[in-house]
């Protein structure tokens, strides 16, 4: 696994934006070289609102980065959430020709191609297609049909599709900011990299990442993906419940809900004051600390109550033994666990990406905060692991190469170019078929 090849993850996010360099070390571990972070002012919800601002902070979290790792940063893999995000099951059906032959990856590369061409909302763009199971010849529930024989295969897909503005407004400010974007990846899915395990993802469990501006739900069951979704509220919105519920400034209101917020009120003491300085000229400020905690989990309560109403809707509420698995900034408000617990009657836990990180890390990087970044990270250490498909070459984010349109492109044309020979050696079957004298005299 130790391939030596540095990948950049950037994580735009509603409050940070954060890049994270790294590499495998020699026992497959993701050894961090570097971090750099920035605030974030020109995000709203996930969805870029300010482009300008966005690119200065992308550039003070790369140019942070670069300096700590020493490494000369050109490309990054990079996030994208938000409310406009939306997933679909789709099922694919192919004949094979070639009977006699195998089933390969060219047959499943096939399958995927032809999602790529679904018809979606207007203003819309397939993001990711995800194959979930596949049936050979009426045989069902298989994962890997590679080696197998048959005529008809069949593969459901899990199709994730995202604003094409958005998107575009994402590669801009990547652009803007002199790097070029190796890969657009669903946040959520990076997540799921950082603090899933393997045997989470089988019995079946649902990741939660709380963000700043969005709350992203990913559910997965026997490894496979089986729900995606994007609730646009996060702890900004917390913070905004803070400010003016106790009419403070929204800086005092986030260090509040930092240093002293709680998801459950009943864990606080009743009698607890905090002072806060107050306006110049003017008294310092008191507030219970069990105040504070009310107007938090009246916010936290309604997020979980949105996130269940999703797991429900996925019809795989009773099948999630691993329960759900909180990360991202939100998830280190204390007791958020108890309260999970309890809204959805399902086991909890806080997501850490500690797992695979080597030792010897920035004990910061280790927080829920940096998972998607982290995530973004491993995603493209894999696909640094796996030779391209379609051209049978691997990417470096250091190094120049496609894009993840150009490489979409690439394919599209390829399959038109294998249609067209296809049809070429088949009219030239038949032209030879007509002319041949042996054919008509046996119909004779």
């Amino acid at each position: 696994m130790q391939n030596g090849k540095i990948i950049v993850g950037l994580d735009i996010g509603t409050t940070k934006v954060c890049a994270i360099v790294g590499r495998y070390n020699e026992f497959g571990k993701v050894d961090v070289l570097g971090m750099g972070r920035a605030d974030s002012h020109g995000v709203s919800r996930g969805v870029v609102a300010n482009i300008a601002k966005t690119v200065e902070a992308i550039n003070k979290a790369v140019e942070e980065a670069a300096e700590k790792s020493s490494v000369d940063i050109a490309r990054v893999h990079v996030g994208i959430a938000g409310q406009h995000i939306r997933s679909l099951q789709h099922r694919g059906i192919i004949a094979r020709s070639d009977v006699d032959n195998e089933i390969n990856q060219s047959d499943l590369d096939k399958l995927e191609a032809d999602m790529h061409k679904l018809a979606i909302a207007p203003g819309d763009e397939i993001l990711h297609v995800l194959p979930q199971e596949y049936t050979v010849d009426n045989e069902p529930g298989i994962k890997d049909p590679i080696g197998m024989s048959g005529i008809r295969l069949e593969g459901n897909f899990h199709v994730i599709t995202a604003s094409m503005a958005a998107a575009k407004n994402i590669y801009k400010c990547v652009t803007q900011g002199g790097l070029e974007v190796e890969d657009l990846i669903l946040e959520p899915l990076a997540s799921a990299d950082a603090v899933l395990s393997q045997e989470e993802m089988e019995a079946g469990v649902a990741l939660v990442d709380i963000g700043g501006g969005t709350t992203d739900i990913a559910i997965f069951h026997e490894g496979i993906i089986r729900h995606t979704a994007v609730i646009p509220y996060g702890g900004n919105v917390i913070t905004d419940d803070i400010k003016e519920g106790c009419n403070v400034l929204r800086d005092h209101a986030e260090l509040l809900k930092v240093k002293f917020g709680s998801a459950l009120a009943d864990e606080t003491k009743p009698n607890e004051i905090i002072t806060i300085p107050g306006l110049r000229g003017r008294e310092p400020k008191e507030i219970k600390v069990r105040t504070l905690a009310n107007i938090i989990q009246a916010r936290v309560e309604e997020i979980f109550e949105l996130v269940y109403c999703e797991i429900k809707n996925s019809g795989l509420e009773k099948k999630l033994i691993g329960g759900i698995v909180i990360t991202g900034g939100g998830a280190q408000l204390k007791h958020v666990t108890h309260l999970v617990e309890y809204i959805t009657g399902l086991d909890a836990r806080i997501g850490y990406p500690n797992e695979h990180l080597a030792k010897g890390m920035v004990e910061e990087v280790k927080s829920p905060m940096y998972a998607t970044a982290i995530g973004l990270l491993m995603k493209g250490l894999k696909a640094t692991d796996k030779p391209n498909k379609f051209n049978g070459t691997s990417s470096n984010s250091v190094g120049r190469g496609k894009s993840a349109e150009d490489t979409r492109l690439d394919r599209d044309e390829k399959m038109k170019q294998e249609s067209s020979n296809y049809l070429s050696k088949l009219k030239s079957k038949f032209d030879t078929w007509l002319r041949s004298d042996s054919d008509f005299e046996d119909y004779n």
